[in-house]
């Protein structure tokens, strides 16, 4: 089992490829009862997928290759030079520019919960893909950890009521979550955006939201303001389904608000969902 987490705005992102485990550090964990749901978690027992082991023991996930491990022959970006990132368990596509990280096929990613601090999963989401994963590195504590830049993914939203609760829950808890120490104090540094209805290019439509975390107290070495950007719809089963893109906000190397619209204009349905 991982260990607890130590302190900090930052905690561990683990990374589950079938039963073998893998620690990734990034910037982002949690799950508030702000919104979404719980539908991609790591202890419901599926896909053979097992807790991550103790993060002195694991290397980094690396991905497969330069070219997109998800992507399949006959899949094409639509934009030029972009990888696409296929997650077939809920019948998604979405494209990223070539410098990011596009995990293997069957890597699920999950955020530890604080609160708990026994290394299980409070919020994540598979087709996962990551900007400079190696982007900053600590030793807060004596443990030597890496921080992505930015990350996105797809996951699963059983449960939800409409689009608009999911955009403005699932961004409000990857940035509380993922920038702060999840604590109550912690929440006066949250801005929630409101969700907005949006189309992406191919004409799939949803909600949009971006939720902001500022302000919050720089404790450790890679500790950062935060944002979130989440876009809720259903997929082709009508099951309703959440992109979201997480980063660093505030530092030399932020990712820009125009890109992340241009990765969000490409979100859209591929073929039909492995789950329900």
């Amino acid at each position: 089992m991982p260990e607890p987490p130590r302190g900090g705005g930052r905690t561990k992102l683990v990374a589950v490829v079938a039963a073998t485990a893998v620690v990734v550090t990034a910037a982002v964990t949690g799950f508030l009862v702000l919104g979404g749901s719980k539908d991609d978690e790591a202890d419901d027992g599926k896909d053979g997928r097992t807790t991550g082991p103790s993060p002195t023991a694991t290397s980094p996930a690396s991905p497969a290759s330069t070219d997109n491990p998800r992507s399949g022959e006959t899949e094409k970006p639509t934009v030029a030079g972009w990888k696409v990132v296929v997650n077939p368990k809920y019948g998604t596509a979405f494209e990223v520019p070539a410098d990011w990280e596009v995990q293997r096929p069957g890597v699920f990613a999950f955020f530890e919960d604080k609160a708990k601090g026994d290394g299980s999963a409070f919020i994540g989401f598979s087709g996962a893909s990551f900007l400079k994963p190696d982007y900053c590195t600590s030793e807060d504590g004596g443990y030597k950890e890496t921080h992505a830049l930015a990350g996105s993914g797809t996951k699963g939203e059983s449960g939800a009521k409409d689009t608009a609760s999911i955009a403005r829950g699932d961004s409000a808890t990857f940035a509380f979550g993922g920038f702060t120490d999840q604590s109550e104090a912690a929440k006066k540094y949250l801005r929630i955006g409101k969700a907005k209805s949006f189309t992406t290019a191919s004409g799939l439509t949803g909600s949009v939201a971006t939720s902001y975390v500022t302000g919050v107290p720089k404790k450790h070495t890679c500790d950062t303001d935060g944002k979130a950007v989440t876009f809720a719809f259903k997929n082709s089963s009508g099951s309703f389904v959440s992109w979201t893109l997480y980063g660093a906000k505030g530092v030399k190397d932020e990712l820009s608000d125009a890109t992340v619209d241009k990765i969000l204009a490409t979100v859209r349905l591929h073929g039909d969902p492995t789950v329900e």
